[in-house]
């Protein structure tokens, strides 16, 4: 098996179905098809409503995650909480929890908000509530503090990737997708959009960005050299320009998945097999031996 033909597998492999695009299509419609007919009177499934995280930015994987989405509120809705005491972000949220639970039994709020989650049988729908700011940006409620709005970009994230990808001839998304499969194998304490993030910044400097899947191998090696380096670094939220620590708990095991990069590359060409067995080690048995 070539280099590239083992990861063109190993993403196949990781592909969403069509029939799981559908489901979490479906799933969203039902959703917002709910809060539009409280918000908005109207019967639209999608309106007022945009994918945010991997959905968003098409760095989903299989098995599915949960479905994020953005639903837009409108300044009269956040006028009249506005006008309220006690923690006004809270009651946002428990209102919108309450319009849900008709149809949605096992609707909850997840931590501090912002995120209102409502469970299916594969996976769930994880509501944001926002209000659209001027700036195009959005306010989106957190209950912590006595209550608070804080400002996310989603589109500028999006963006960031997708440029990313463009320029990279598909090598951003591609790696960011198979990060997911080893932090998902791993146990890698590490964000996803973290690792969007520091997908987008090594690239920026691979010597071999835009290259085919046959320099995947190496992209994968470099990267967890790449990331090592990292520990205990920052990042910057596209947009809003916030400051996120990467702290340094995933450590170790970005040190594993290089040392086992190294061993799989060194052997692609006369012993593929093995290299397999090693990749199975960082990314699970979704890539081929």
């Amino acid at each position: 098996m070539s280099v590239h033909d083992r990861f063109d597998q190993f993403l196949t492999n990781i592909s969403l179905t069509d029939a799981q695009k559908l489901d979490g299509a479906t799933k969203r419609g039902s959703v917002c098809k709910v809060l539009n007919g409280k918000y908005y009177n109207s019967t639209s499934d999608t309106a007022n409503s945009i994918y945010v995280g991997s959905w968003g930015k098409g760095t989903r994987t299989r098995p599915p995650r949960d479905v994020d989405v953005l639903f837009k509120l409108s300044n009269e809705v956040y006028q009249r909480f506005e006008q309220r005491t006690g923690n006004k972000q809270s009651q946002l949220l428990q209102e919108i929890k309450n319009a849900l639970l008709g149809s949605f039994q096992k609707t909850d709020i997840r931590g501090d908000g912002p995120v209102v989650k409502v469970p299916f049988g594969t996976y769930a729908i994880e509501l944001l509530p926002a209000f659209e700011l001027q700036s195009g940006q959005y306010g989106v409620p957190y209950t912590s503090a006595g209550g608070f709005y804080k400002t996310v970009d989603p589109d500028a994230e999006a963006a960031a990737v997708s440029s990313s990808n463009t320029a990279t001839n598909n090598n951003t998304r591609d790696l960011v997708r198979m990060l997911k499969a080893w932090q998902a194998n791993c146990n890698v304490p590490l964000k996803s959009f973290y690792l969007e993030l520091l997908a987008i910044d090594f690239l920026k400097q691979w010597s071999y960005a835009g290259k085919s899947k046959t320099y995947y191998d190496w992209m994968c090696r470099d990267f967890f050299a790449y990331l090592i380096n990292c520990a205990d670094g920052y990042l910057y939220a596209p947009g809003t320009y916030e400051i996120m620590a990467l702290g340094s708990a995933w450590k170790s095991r970005a040190e594993t998945a290089y040392s086992n990069a190294v061993e799989a590359t060194n052997d692609e060409e006369k012993y593929p097999s093995l290299a397999g067995t090693e990749w199975q080690r960082i990314f699970g048995t979704d890539i081929p031996i």
